[in-house]
């Protein structure tokens, strides 16, 4: 069998494919894999463009463990079994008039996924997914059940808030939910440069914000999402299918096709494309608004620097790029989000600003990443684990200032590394 992920830039050949439904399931999963000595790493819905679920022997997958088991209204906390993908979790969160505090803007990632390779969404007064984690159940190399809390091995949440996969395999998460709310979405055109001179006033003013810029253009399309009580506005249902499906999938679709057989008329592209992609506003639940369809593939390379040093990183590398002439047709993605504890977290200590690079999965994206990444790692940058990137593990130790506290984690709970691979092997060491 060949396993392959979401933007078909990783694939692998496990030796076999295990996929329990209970924990049970998983206990002897592990316990089978560790008896023959062999390896396995767990695999949610393969939206990671790294190598993070890439197997070198075994591959685990937990999407069967889906679902809620508990519900703590007093505390607005739930808990979910890890495979659980984002969607359905927003759904189900619903029906307890709750909602996550922040997500992404992909939500097809298993709740374990998102976690261990560090989701983020944005808000400099909000934090990643897994800052909101309190507890968690993860079944470990030898086969036992481990549950971390705030009154059940504490020291370790810090770790297990971004454990890559090779902590164990994590079978329920527990978050800590906020009630439900609507956001009313402001998405419009504007100068580039006007973002970058008020970039931190707009950020202290907006509860989400992100822009996407057009490369060569100085057009930007900011939305601006703040949290409201009001009733909803939402979109229409045919409204939504224009934007989704006719604009943002055939419609970005066929520009990137253009683009790729017409390298000269990139300019002109961005020009159309940055006009067309604002939706103007609309008023609807948090999750409908956070999240958008990602139809269209793609390959991603994304950063987190101090978010003060983004409006000089940005234009270094619009520079760099009109200096070798490169005009990419896919837009770069800027967020920020506020610091938390995650010992391998890109926000570790400090409020983060984002920058993403994409190329169209059929084109050869580390052109631009090799003019995009040098910047980013100047201003001071940590990649994101479940993106692409050129680090080894000496780079990343110095940049993560708990690398060496989540090494000493992994060598208590897996010390003959049976959750690693070739790609822990490089991120992470021995």
């Amino acid at each position: 069998m060949t396993w392959t992920n979401w933007a078909r830039c990783q694939r692998a050949e496990p030796t076999e494919v295990l996929a329990p439904t209970t924990v049970d399931g998983v206990q002897r999963a592990v316990e089978r894999v560790r008896e023959r000595g062999g390896s396995l790493r767990p695999v949610g819905s393969g939206h990671s463009f790294s190598g993070a679920a890439r197997p070198d022997d075994a591959q685990l997958s937990i999407g069967a463990l889906s679902g809620i088991v508990a519900v703590d209204a007093e505390r607005s906390r739930v808990t979910a079994l890890a495979g659980t993908t984002l969607r359905e979790l927003s759904a189900l969160l619903v029906e307890h008039g709750l909602a996550l505090d922040n997500l992404g803007d992909i939500d097809r990632q298993t709740l374990a996924g998102a976690i261990s390779t560090g989701t983020h969404g944005t808000g400099i007064r909000h934090r990643s997914v897994g800052a909101s984690v309190v507890a968690a159940t993860l079944v470990t190399a030898d086969g036992a059940v481990l549950r971390v809390s705030e009154a059940e091995r504490p020291e370790l949440l810090p770790a297990i808030r971004l454990g890559l996969g090779v902590l164990g395999v994590l079978v329920d998460v527990t978050l800590q939910c906020v009630r439900a709310f609507a956001l009313e979405a402001v998405e419009t055109v504007v100068r580039l440069d006007a973002v970058l001179e008020d970039w931190q006033g707009i950020l202290d003013r907006t509860d989400h914000f992100e822009l996407y810029w057009f490369a060569a253009t100085r057009l930007a399309v900011t939305k601006s999402n703040a949290r409201v009580t009001g009733p909803l506005e939402p979109r229409s249902r045919i409204g939504r299918f224009v934007d989704e499906r006719v604009l943002t999938d055939l419609g970005h679709r066929a520009l990137l096709a253009v683009g790729a057989l017409v390298p000269g008329s990139a300019r002109a592209l961005n020009q159309v494309a940055a006009r067309g992609m604002a939706r103007g506003r609309f008023v609807e639940p948090s999750s409908d608004v956070f999240t958008a369809e990602r139809a269209v593939r793609f390959r991603e390379m994304e950063y987190g620097i101090p978010v003060e040093a983004l409006p000089d990183a940005l234009r270094a590398i619009d520079r760099a790029l009109r200096a070798a002439r490169l005009v990419p047709t896919f837009p770069f993605e800027v967020r920020a989000i506020g610091a938390d504890d995650a010992l391998l977290s890109t926000a570790s200590g400090r409020d983060t600003a984002y920058i993403a690079a994409h190329r169209w999965w059929r084109e050869d994206p580390w052109p631009l990443f090799a003019i995009v990444e040098p910047i980013l790692l100047e201003h001071d940058g940590r990649p994101h684990w479940g993106k692409l990137h050129s680090l080894r593990a000496d780079d990343l130790a110095a940049r993560f200032p708990g690398f060496g506290a989540f090494l000493a984690v992994r060598d208590e709970l897996d010390p003959e590394r049976r959750f690693a691979s070739a790609w822990t092997r490089r991120v992470l060491g021995a």
